[in-house]
């Protein structure tokens, strides 16, 4: 079941409300001790997280379908990285950090019953009371691999983790009380994330295959005064990309005498073979960008360019404009 992106919290009866967690959505298959664990693409997940499996087997439940989200505790927070560091083909090193880093199925859902009774036809608030009468009976309360993810139906508590949105916590979730459950529909339930903006320097830029301005690399300052590659920006009109790419001609340096923390155009699991050349420029220009999620000092995703700020001294654009204050653990502790 999918939920649709909206700009605010719907605040008319018929809610409950949930946090929207950092990490992987998953289906939970047991019947006795087979365990399957689904990605929301169907691809199989067991393989990368078996603390998580070996807390369901130990349930001995049959015919049981859970849905949650997996994430991987790492003191007050979650670490995005290291569940992504799960997903390794070595079974040593996945076996390794789930012993160091163990993963926590957060469970929000249940769409078959333990009686072998499908849910997926009744309403959201009878299955959320099936699912906390399983948690009761079956998980321990000191299990910290199974936990049951916190819901409400008072606006007063969504607005006080709506404030904590910005570190391990990506959001809320608001879902109808009413609906049943229907995979791939979002029609009943919503998300609201939460856009913060910070100023970065535009340290270098890729360019396309056209020659125009592909993305801008952005930049900001660490404590010791480095700068340190923390995302790119695009968005940019086909117009304003011609106009850009001669405002930054003027700029180009060596690499040296851009990025001298971190830089960007390294190895990345993600870049499928594609180009990281990159140009650097003077860090002169400052750009105020949007952003949702941060995770090790990096901006998650693409973020939005807002506007210029030729008012503000690069110097200024620090990383602990980007730092999270998030405590969210004990929204489940």
């Amino acid at each position: 079941m999918e939920a649709r992106l909206v700009d605010a919290i719907p605040r008319e009866a018929g809610y409950q409300y949930e946090p929207k967690w950092d990490g992987f959505r998953c289906i939970a298959f047991c019947d006795g001790d087979e365990i399957r664990l689904q990605s929301k693409t169907g691809q199989p997940l067991e393989r990368y997280f078996p603390e998580v499996v070996a807390a369901l087997r130990n349930l001995h439940v049959a015919s049981v379908v859970l849905d949650g989200e997996l994430v991987v505790p790492v003191g007050d927070a979650l670490a995005f990285d290291d569940l992504l560091q799960r997903i390794h083909p070595a079974a040593s090193r996945v076996a390794k950090l789930s012993r160091e880093r163990p993963a926590t199925y957060l469970l929000f859902d249940m769409l078959l019953a333990g009686d072998d009774t499908s849910l997926l036809d009744v309403p959201l608030h009878e299955r959320r009371r099936r699912l906390e009468d399983f948690v009761a009976r079956y998980v321990a309360p000191n299990d910290e691999r199974l936990r049951l993810s916190p819901a409400t139906r008072d606006v007063a508590v969504v607005d006080g983790w709506y404030a904590r949105v910005g570190g391990a916590l990506d959001g809320v979730v608001a879902k109808r009380l009413d609906a049943v459950y229907r995979t791939g529909e979002r029609d009943a339930v919503v998300k609201i994330k939460a856009i913060r903006s910070a100023d970065c320097i535009v340290g270098g830029y890729r360019v396309t295959e056209r020659g125009t301005v592909g993305s801008l690399l952005l930049g900001l300052y660490d404590g010791e005064g480095r700068l340190d590659y923390v995302g790119f920006t695009s968005g940019f009109s086909a117009t304003a990309k011609l106009a850009l790419i001669e405002r930054l001609i003027p700029l180009h340096v060596p690499a040296a005498e851009s990025f001298d923390g971190r830089a960007p155009g390294g190895p990345s699991r993600w870049n499928r073979g594609k180009s990281t050349e990159w140009q650097p420029l003077r860090p002169e220009l400052v750009l105020e960008v949007s952003f949702d999620q941060v995770t090790s000092d990096r901006f998650r995703h693409g973020t939005r360019p807002l506007r210029w700020r030729p008012d503000k001294a690069p110097r200024s654009c620090t990383l602990d404009q980007i730092a999270s204050n998030d405590r969210t653990l004990l929204l489940f502790a």
